[in-house]
């Protein structure tokens, strides 16, 4: 595979790298500070559990408010909307002020956010404080991400991304049991308070470790010109690339047929099978138990396997352990059904994440926030068509059909990627 050059290398940008001092041009470059991916990964937890709390909430929240549960579902929807269209602020803002720094302020305005959830009067002010959730979150994971491709050779990435996105992986089932157990036993607001004290805690760490990092790991780039003007020519300058456009248009549809239909199936397992929401929580947690297996083997998978091979299996496995779930008859199926389905996602999307990461390496921040930008987008997309076709058809028809349409998209990206890794063998 050929890569770009790094930022400061392209001949094309008008922007200045300014670290804090410059380091001579053939000193390799500083470690990084301990602990500084392991913080970030904290971070993307923190964002992970914000995003899915509410999916257990969603029978609680309703009797609560005496509303549906596709309405209900507005505080799932509305925050990923908000997180999505964010994107286009956030990743010129990181590489303006800085990544590392920005990911510590945005926990800071996450920990007021998440505290503003818990103190609602009704349910039209949780939806509006989830929106301003979803904008204060919207920097963490996808502007580490860009981070951790601007200090990680290539080579080296996809396994330093894997552990990384434990955090998100624990994160993303976490939040559903903790909301589970919210629901049975502590009230809805309980896990809102947690998550204002725990974001509080993990900004003054990264803050911490911000002040320590070597020069190349706080660089920031400055432009002249109308901020507006310079956005829009950022992300117009990655849409303009083929391949990029390609991995855009993959994420949304594969946020739009998984988290959508993932956002019912908690309540799947307590409608169909009786199980208390804590339960049916705790078996989601077993997704993160599968995404993390991929974390820890992830080095040599794709040694095996390679990016298309990843892709395909991934998909394959994520949309079989769907049907299981949605069609099983009887509960302890889910419990395999939600460990493969972790492992095949993690498998599918840490592919999309690593070519996210070089679609546009002189624009990284940009790009990698488009890519955040139509994955939650597509989340949003994919939790209102659920949400339809539960009240018409039931849990078990959205889960399956979500399950059918991950089939296609995967093949289909596995498909391109192998292309381009054949033109790139014969080049």
């Amino acid at each position: 595979m050929t890569h770009a050059q790094s930022p400061a290398g392209d001949p094309s940008s008008t922007a200045t790298l300014l670290p804090t001092s410059s380091p001579t041009p053939t000193a390799a470059p500083a470690a990084l500070p301990s602990g500084a991916i392991a913080c970030l990964s904290l971070g993307g937890f923190g964002s992970a559990v914000s995003l899915r709390v509410n999916d257990a909430l969603l029978p609680r929240l309703g009797s609560e408010f005496g509303i549906s549960l596709g309405q209900a579902a507005q505080v799932i929807s509305v925050f990923a909307i908000a997180y999505g269209i964010a994107q286009l602020l956030f990743g010129p803002l990181g590489d303006r002020f800085g990544k590392y720094r920005v990911i510590a302020w945005v926990c800071v305005a996450s920990a007021a956010s998440a505290l503003l959830c818990a103190l609602a009067a009704d349910f039209t002010m949780l939806v509006g404080a989830r929106a301003l959730a979803g904008i204060m979150a919207a920097a963490i994971i996808p502007l580490a991400m860009a981070w951790i491709g601007d200090v990680v050779p290539y080579e080296q990435r996809q396994p330093v991304l894997a552990r990384f996105l434990l955090g998100q992986i624990t994160g993303l089932a976490g939040g559903v049991w903790v909301g589970g157990l919210a629901a049975d036993h502590l009230g809805w607001r309980v896990p809102y308070f947690a998550l204002a004290v725990f974001f509080a805690a993990i900004s003054v760490l990264l803050f911490a470790i911000n002040r320590r990092l070597p020069a190349h790991a706080r660089a920031m780039r400055r432009a002249e010109g109308s901020a507006l003007r310079r956005m829009v020519s950022e992300f117009g300058q990655v849409l303009a690339l083929p391949w990029a456009r390609v991995l855009l248009a993959t994420v949304f549809l594969e946020g739009m047929c998984l988290y959508g239909p993932f956002a019912f199936i908690a309540t799947h397992l307590h409608q169909t099978f009786g199980l208390s929401l804590a339960t049916a929580g705790s078996l989601v947690l077993l997704y993160g138990l599968g995404g993390a297996s991929f974390a820890l083997g992830s080095g040599v998978l794709v040694a095996r396997l390679g990016e298309a091979g990843l892709a395909r299996w991934g998909g394959a496995l994520l949309a079989g352990s769907l049907l299981v779930i949605a069609f099983a008859p009887a509960w302890p199926w889910s419990i395999a059904g939600c460990l493969f389905a972790g492992l095949g996602f993690y498998m599918l999307h840490n592919t999309l994440q690593v070519n996210a990461t070089q679609m546009a390496p002189e624009r990284r921040g940009a790009a990698v926030s488009a890519f955040a930008a139509c994955f939650f987008l597509g989340q949003s997309a994919g939790v209102a068509i659920a949400g339809l076709v539960v009240e018409q058809l039931g849990t078990a028809a959205a889960i399956g059909l979500g399950a059918g349409a991950l089939v296609v998209i995967a093949m289909g990206f596995a498909q391109l990627r192998a292309g381009r890794d054949g033109v790139a063998a014969r080049a």
